[in-house]
């Protein structure tokens, strides 16, 4: 898990090339696996692989939408927040294990954040995905996690730039 983490950056550049079947479906089965409060599994995910449906989503708000123009596979991750009130927890630890198992199949991805952002001055990413792809008015949009296989290999960050500032022992 260390070397996928070590390894592990944002791609925001991908190759035409689809992302296979049977990597979906790992994809899948990772993020049904991922846990969630009370193991109350208020979370659901919209895998899209059409080109013209991912065209669309890359209009959910003007900027931060880059990896879209090239990713071949786009999934959203939204929950029922009339189910949970810790969705925003559940689904930022779905999307993250998305991410490090698109790493361990040898794709790369990037998480767009959608909650709390603008499509319009007057309409939220969240109402535009929602009205998009059919999602009911009660379950949330937090993230869309572009995936595909990377157009240039990104290396790590270096383990001497990591913040060890930031660890703190017993106290802040």
């Amino acid at each position: 898990m260390i070397e996928l983490l070590r390894k592990r950056r944002s791609i925001r550049k991908y190759k035409g090339r689809q992302v296979e079947p049977l990597k979906v479906e790992t994809l899948k089965e990772a993020v049904l696996r991922s846990p969630s409060s009370k193991n109350n599994n208020s979370w659901e995910f919209i895998f899209v692989n059409n080109k013209e449906v991912i065209e669309k989503l890359k209009a959910c708000k003007p900027h931060g939408v880059t990896p879209l123009e090239t990713a071949p596979l786009a999934i959203v991750v939204c929950a029922d927040e009339s189910k949970n009130d810790v969705w925003i927890e559940d689904c930022s630890i779905a999307s993250i294990l998305l991410q490090l198992t698109a790493q361990s199949l040898g794709l790369g991805s990037c998480w767009i954040q959608i909650r709390n952002r603008k499509h319009t001055e007057n309409t939220s990413s969240e109402k535009y995905i929602q009205h998009l792809l059919n999602i009911p008015e009660n379950f949330k949009v937090l993230s869309i996690i572009a995936v595909g296989y990377a157009e240039n290999i990104r290396a790590g960050k270096p383990f001497d730039e990591l913040q060890f500032e930031k660890i703190k022992w017993n106290s802040f």
